[in-house]
């Protein structure tokens, strides 16, 4: 098969499911992983799609609001996810939390009660548990990103490889029941795996606008997602879809 003839059959295959494996692709293909690899690399050079962790995703991904537009959206919604977020703390555990306008929230919250060690990279995060000293806290190194107020890079990840905590607290620019959760900029997709690959229980925040949504790069499947936290406004049916796809929990309220 011409390589022609692969992009136009691989961005079909892409058209009718939304998500392409590599592996999905050399089966169908009947080629092997790395043709498609190779595949993949000179159709998103092109534009014609968007490579993702583990294969690709259409290109026409809507760019990501910044992080100032995020943190005056959908308030009450983050709230809420917050102070039910934060019922599964206790005194004594440890736990990651990444940086988003829905972490921050549960920042917010968590400031009022006490007893927890928190590694974060955001330092709206660090600043919020700070204004009581009622947490141990760590912020962790790293190129500084001042659009979102956090670290980031090599020297994150490898920070948080050195800890091992009870929950990761995680916020997502989406989560659909076939991609999992996504996010829009690698740099926080690797801190985000990183935290996950070091946390006993996963727990992803997010407000029902996010729900049936596919960013530019996986952060994980659905089933590793433990613990999913949203919003009373989320569709019911879009609930079901990601508990049958592997979600172990859901909660969602006012």
């Amino acid at each position: 098969m011409w390589s022609q003839e692969r992009h136009d059959r691989i961005l079909l295959l892409l058209k009718e499911r939304r998500r392409l494996t590599t592996e999905m692709a050399a089966r169908e293909l009947g080629v092997s992983r790395e043709t498609v690899r190779r595949d993949l690399i000179e159709l998103a050079q092109t534009g014609k799609l968007s490579r993702v962790h583990g294969g690709a995703v259409p290109a026409h991904v809507p760019e990501e609001p910044s992080y100032a537009e995020r943190t005056q959206s959908r308030l009450r919604q983050k709230q809420a996810i917050a102070r039910l977020a934060a019922t599964l703390l206790r005194p004594g555990m440890s736990c990651f939390i990444d940086a988003g306008s829905t972490t921050h929230a549960l920042a917010q919250v968590l400031a009022q009660a006490g007893g927890l060690k928190v590694i974060t990279n955001s330092v709206g995060v660090a600043q919020a548990l700070a204004s009581r000293r009622a947490h141990e806290l760590v912020l962790l190194g790293g190129e500084y990103a001042s659009d979102v107020s956090a670290t980031f890079g090599e020297f994150t990840v490898a920070e948080i490889a050195r800890h091992r905590v009870d929950v990761a607290l995680l916020s997502p620019t989406a989560i659909d029941a076939a991609h999992g959760a996504t996010s829009y900029v690698s740099a926080e997709v690797a801190v985000a795996q990183a935290m996950l690959a070091r946390a006993r229980q996963r727990v992803l925040l997010a407000d029902a606008s996010k729900l049936g949504q596919c960013s530019r790069m996986q952060v994980c499947l659905c089933v590793d997602i433990d613990v999913l936290v949203t919003d009373a406004e989320a569709d019911p049916q879009s609930l079901d879809r990601l508990r049958r796809s592997g979600v172990g929990q859901v909660m969602s309220g006012d």
